[in-house]
C-alpha cells in the first residue's frame, strides 16, 4: 500500500470519534458561551428586579407608623391614636369607651385578654400577633404590649402599639422567592463557567489525541497489508506450493521487507497507544485531584499540567516559562487550584493575542507561613481603570459572548476558602503579573 493511501485512511474514525465528533464538541462549547450570555442578561433582568423590590421595601417602611391604644384593666379603650384609622378603617375612628374586644376576630379575643391580664399582673412588657377586623376584612397585627403605670408604680391597664405585618410579610415573601431566583441564577453561571473551562480542556484533549490515534490507526492498517500478505503466502505453503513456487510468491509478497516493516508498525502503534494511555492518566488524575480533599501537594506540578492543558486548546503561540524557587509543598485542594491557574493561564493568553512573541512565566516561591505562585505575561497590561474591577463578579474587559466576568471571581473566592488569597500584583504596558498564594505544608 502507497504513502498517499495509508495517510488518507487515517480520515477514517479512530475508535468512533470523528472530525464530525471533534466539531460537535466544539460547537457545544460555543453554544455553552451563548447560553452563558443568556443567562448573564436574566442575571441583570433579576438584579433590577430585587432593585425595584428594595425600593419598594424602603417605600413601605418609610410610610408604616404604629397605632397606638390604652386600655384599662378591663381592655376598655380609654385612648387612641397613631395609625388607628389608616390602619383598621374608618369603622374605626370613634372607639373611645368600648372594648378592645371589638377590633378582634373571635380567635384573637381570648389571646389578648391573657397578654394584657398578664402584663398587668407581672408588668413586665411582651409580644404578641393577632388577627383584626378593617373595613376590608382581617388583618394579621403585631401588638406590643406594655403596662401603663400611674405615679405610685401600680398597674392600670396596658398601652397596645401596634403595627400590621400583612403588607411587609407579604413584601418579605417577595424578597426570599427573588432572591431564590437570584441564586439559582447564579449557580447557573457559576456552572456554565465551569463547562467553559471544560471546553477548553476538551479542545486540548481532542487536540492531544489526534496526533498519536492518528498514528496508531495507520500503522493498524499497515498491519492488516502484512497480515494479508503473509496468510496469502501461508496459504499457498498449506496448499502443497513447491519450493520454487514459495521462493517466488516469497519474492513477489515482498516478505522479507515485510517483515523489517512489520516491527517497525509494532513500535508505532505500541508508541502511539502508551502516548494516549499517558494522556487518559493525566485526565484521570485531573479527574481525581477534584475530590474537595485538602492534601499536600507540589504546586509547580499542578501548575504544569493545568497550564499545559490550556495551551493544548489554544490556537496561539504562546511560550510558557516554568521557574520552581525550591518551594515548599502547598496545603490544598489541587483539582481546584488548577482551575485557578487554568483561569490565571487563559486570561493571560486572551490578553496575548495581538503581542509579538507571547511569553507565560510561572513562578513558584516560597513567602512567609505561603507558597506563592506569580503568572506573569508580556501582554498589554491591566487598564488603570479596570485593575480595581477585576475580581468583581461579572466584571469583563472581554467582547460580548467572550468573556461571564466569573473566571478571577471564582478563583478569587477558591484561593480565599484555601486560606490564601489571590492579587493583581503589578500591571503596565509591558504586562501584567497575579499571584497566588496558598498555606504552605504545616500552616493549616
Amino acid at each position: 500500500m502507497q504513502r498517499a493511501d495509508i495517510l488518507s485512511q487515517t480520515d477514517e474514525p479512530a475508535n468512533g470519534f470523528t472530525d464530525v465528533a471533534w466539531n460537535g464538541v466544539i460547537e457545544a462549547v460555543d453554544r455553552t458561551y451563548t447560553e452563558l450570555v443568556a443567562y448573564q442578561e436574566l442575571l441583570e433582568a433579576k438584579n433590577e428586579e430585587l432593585e425595584d423590590l428594595r425600593r419598594f421595601m424602603v417605600s413601605v417602611l418609610s410610610s408604616v407608623s404604629d397605632l397606638l391604644l390604652v386600655v384599662d384593666k378591663d381592655r376598655m379603650i380609654e385612648r387612641t391614636g397613631g395609625a388607628l384609622v389608616r390602619v383598621l378603617g374608618d369603622r374605626h375612628k370613634a372607639q373611645i369607651g368600648v372594648c378592645v374586644d371589638a377590633l378582634l376576630t373571635d380567635d384573637a379575643r381570648d389571646d389578648l385578654r391573657r397578654v394584657v391580664d398578664q402584663v398587668v399582673r407581672t408588668r413586665e412588657d411582651t409580644v404578641i400577633e393577632i388577627e383584626v377586623l378593617t373595613d376590608d376584612g382581617t388583618a394579621p397585627l403585631e401588638l406590643s404590649v406594655a403596662p401603663r403605670l400611674d405615679e405610685r408604680g401600680r398597674s392600670q391597664g396596658a398601652v397596645l402599639v401596634g403595627r400590621p405585618v400583612g403588607e411587609l410579610r407579604s413584601a418579605y415573601s417577595e424578597l426570599e422567592t427573588s432572591h431564590l431566583a437570584l441564586q439559582a441564577a447564579q449557580s447557573m453561571l457559576v456552572h456554565n463557567e465551569k463547562l467553559a473551562s471544560l471546553g477548553r480542556l476538551v479542545a486540548g484533549v481532542a487536540h492531544e489525541l489526534n496526533n498519536p490515534i492518528s498514528f496508531v490507526y495507520a500503522n493498524t492498517h499497515a498491519l492488516e497489508k502484512y497480515a494479508s500478505r503473509f496468510e496469502r503466502y501461508f496459504d499457498a505453503v498449506s496448499a502443497g506450493a513447491s519450493h520454487d513456487e514459495q521462493m517466488a510468491l516469497r519474492d513477489e509478497l515482498r516478505l522479507d521487507r515485510t517483515i523489517k516493516n512489520l516491527r517497525g508498525a509494532i513500535d508505532g502503534a505500541k508508541d502511539g497507544a502508551e502516548r494516549v494511555r499517558d494522556i487518559v492518566e493525566d485526565l484521570r488524575r485531573l479527574s481525581a485531584e477534584g475530590t474537595g480533599e485538602v492534601v499536600r501537594f507540589d504546586l509547580m506540578t499542578t501548575t504544569r499540567t493545568a497550564a499545559d492543558w490550556v495551551v493544548r486548546g489554544t490556537k496561539t503561540p504562546v511560550k510558557l516559562a516554568f521557574v520552581d524557587d525550591g518551594s515548599r509543598q502547598a496545603m490544598g485542594n489541587p483539582g481546584h487550584v488548577q482551575q485557578i491557574v487554568m483561569n490565571l493561564v487563559q486570561n493571560a493568553i486572551d490578553a496575548l493575542g495581538q503581542t509579538d512573541a507571547p511569553q507565560i512565566v510561572l513562578r513558584v516561591f516560597d513567602r512567609d507561613e505561603f507558597v506563592v505562585l506569580s503568572v506573569e505575561d508580556n501582554g498589554p497590561g491591566v487598564p488603570e481603570e479596570a485593575a480595581a474591577l477585576v475580581f468583581d463578579p461579572f466584571f469583563t474587559t472581554k467582547a460580548v459572548g467572550q468573556g461571564t466576568g466569573l473566571g478571577l471571581s471564582i478563583s478569587y473566592k477558591i484561593a480565599q476558602e484555601h486560606g490564601g488569597g489571590l492579587a493583581l500584583t503589578s500591571t503596565s504596558v509591558d504586562g501584567s503579573c497575579f499571584e497566588l498564594s496558598l498555606p504552605a505544608e504545616g500552616q493549616v
